[in-house]
């Protein structure tokens, strides 16, 4: 009996609580606090940096502000300019001629520098970077009396770096590279995709490639 009189109580209750809450004024809501007047809303990716790969160099862009190391004309900076040319730094991947890794070594290149093993090569990071050195100080040594000669001047309108006959050797092979050279530019060596002798000198010119060391003998070994 004390149960059932405490029903009684106890429905009403429930139903003014109900009626109140659906009653009850909203609160005011002050559109100003979520105001964007005055915010830079302008997200927009610039023109420089929606440019294609391939042009992102000529791009004049701030590395530190997109958080990029800045490598400038340093050595890193020369190897890396050259590997995102040759593979955009990709080191597992093979092209259409058959090229291994970051740096796009074929194997009998790879053969001057004791790798005989073209699959250990290509995924090993370590032994590529290294393959990478060991070519570009046989190819100095190579080099050395033609980088002597030519380095200061123009030949067809591009001033000749140490750093550009480097590269243009690692497209190329050093024996093109002096032909091109000692005929002044009219033996202008160009790959099966187009790319030029000429084209690496000027794209590759002015990097600092002090600490490779010429070596004849060069290898690359972990």
């Amino acid at each position: 009996m004390i149960k059932n009189v405490g029903n009684y109580f106890i429905v009403p209750l429930a139903v003014f609580a109900t009626l109140f809450m659906a009653l009850k004024p909203a609160p005011s809501i002050n559109f100003e606090d979520y105001s964007t007047e005055g915010m830079e809303l302008n997200f927009n990716i610039s023109h420089d940096l929606a440019m294609h790969s391939d042009n992102v160099s000529n791009a004049n862009l701030d590395h530190t502000d997109l958080g990029f190391p800045h490598l400038g004309k340093s050595y890193n900076g020369f190897k890396e300019a050259l590997a995102f040319k040759e593979s955009r730094g990709d080191y597992f991947t093979v092209n259409t001629l058959g090229y291994l890794g970051k740096y796009q070594f074929g194997a009998e290149t790879l053969k001057l520098i004791g790798i005989y093993n073209p699959t250990k090569f290509l995924y090993s990071p370590e032994l590529q970077e290294k393959a990478f050195l060991a070519n570009a100080a046989r190819n100095k040594w190579i080099l050395r009396k033609d980088i002597k000669r030519f380095v200061g001047k123009k030949i067809g309108g591009v001033k000749i770096t140490e750093s550009g006959i480097l590269a243009a050797a690692h497209l190329a092979g050093p024996g093109s590279v002096k032909k091109y050279l000692r005929s002044y530019g009219n033996h202008n060596f160009s790959d099966a995709y187009g790319t030029t002798i000429k084209h690496y000198m000027k794209k590759f010119s002015g990097y600092d490639t002090s600490f490779i060391e010429a070596n004849k003998k060069a290898k690359a070994i972990l």
